[in-house]
């Protein structure tokens, strides 16, 4: 490969909240893997601190506007990985944090106090986002055919009309359960949500991260309605490590949704771009970005290849439906706790003392379950699932 995906970074002292800062403490005898904050440990493609370096290097950083470059760059990545035509520099927006566009866009949406649809497992972001700022989840739980999570559209379709639902969050590829929707699904979706005028707040912040031949459809590409009532939101941070630098966006086709929702983000007077966040989108949209996100996706399939391999050959009693996008497993742990008389909390604590840093999914409403982040090197998730089966799952 071109890019290095197999040295150990040391990112201890360097701010990482991964390393520095995990929930739990890990034992002493054992090296931490973190394996838990959904960021990666990999060096990020070089053309983005090249990008950084080369305008830090001018000593002023006043007030800027994003230049043109930027919105070329976010136009021309959609064009190349997504087959998106039309997008021009008025239908985006920019966010602190998908989050904060979420938030910003179901204040558009919907009133505080309204009911908003939203799939389970859950991103926990979106469980303290929303409850935070005055809206209630009403949850349609996934479920799980022939070993993939599916959307349960009838039990969509219920809950909806029970709860007079005029917005909904879909989380495309899904976080935690790694779905890449297929085009019929996302055509299913979408015409319940016309059907009963929801809007749709669409996360596609993991659209990058496409495992195993997997295809990211948009959202807003399904029909002309679905262009319409969609807010995308989107940032290169995930799939280039750039959580730190702070910069998202969003793709809004809908001039009445898209004025009221830059109104509504401008409230807080902190909505602002990073003149180095600008430069790192610039550096990371490019063609050696796309050369380096196919070597990603090469190892990142590779990982959860192993990993689910494992579980299913060594690990009885854990089951795991392979992701087919993202770099998080979400492993349920039910029957294995079941038949060892333990609780996912055993089972947690057994994975900090020998340094396997997960998280706890009931976080993310798996009520026995861990999320994993296999966005490392392969020799230590191979040594974090040799420590799972030898002091964890035995």
């Amino acid at each position: 490969m071109q890019y290095d995906f197999t040295s150990v970074m040391d990112r201890r002292g360097l701010d990482a909240v991964a390393v520095e800062h995990p929930p739990r403490q890990p034992g002493e005898e054992f090296d931490l893997i973190p394996m838990w904050i959904a960021d990666m440990n990999f060096p990020t493609v070089p053309t983005i601190p090249e990008a950084i370096i080369a305008r830090a290097s001018h000593p002023a950083y006043g007030y800027f506007n994003p230049r043109q470059e930027y919105f070329d760059g976010i136009i021309s990545w959609h064009r190349r990985h997504n087959g998106v035509e039309g997008m021009a520099p008025e239908h985006i927006l920019y966010a602190n944090g998908v989050l904060g566009g979420v938030v910003a866009a179901l204040n558009v949406m919907c009133s505080r106090g309204d009911n908003v649809l939203v799939h389970s497992p859950t991103y926990v972001g979106f469980t303290h986002a929303l409850g935070d700022n005055g809206y209630h989840i009403v949850h349609s739980p996934l479920v799980i055919q022939d070993g993939v999570w599916r959307m349960d559209f009838a039990d969509m379709e219920k809950k909806i009309v029970e709860n007079h639902i005029h917005a909904a969050i879909l989380c495309s590829p899904h976080n935690p359960c790694g779905r890449v929707w297929e085009r019929w699904e996302l055509e299913k979706a979408m015409e319940l949500f016309r059907k009963y005028d929801v809007y749709v707040v669409s996360d596609e912040i993991w659209s990058d991260l496409t495992l195993f031949g997997n295809k990211h459809i948009p959202t807003q590409s399904i029909s002309a309605d679905a262009k319409q009532r969609t807010a995308a939101m989107y940032a290169p941070s995930k799939t280039f490590n750039l959580a730190g630098l702070v910069g998202s966006y969003c793709v809004c086709y809908n001039p009445w949704l898209r004025d009221r929702m830059a109104k509504e983000a401008s409230l807080c007077h902190y909505n602002s771009m990073n003149v180095l966040s600008m430069h790192a989108l610039i550096g990371a949209y490019t063609p050696e970005g796309d050369a380096w996100l196919e070597e990603l996706r090469q190892v990142l399939s590779g990982n959860v290849a192993f990993a689910c391999d494992f579980i299913r050959e060594r690990l009885p009693g854990v089951t795991v439906c392979r992701p087919q996008g993202t770099y998080m497993l979400f492993l349920d742990c039910s029957e294995w706790c079941k038949a060892h008389g333990k609780t996912v909390e055993d089972v947690l604590q057994r994975c900090y003392a020998v340094g396997v840093a997960v998280q706890d999914g009931r976080h993310f409403h798996g009520e026995c379950h861990l999320r994993m982040n296999l966005a490392l090197p392969q020799s230590r998730v191979e040594e974090a699932f040799r420590r799972m089966e030898q002091y964890v799952f035995c």
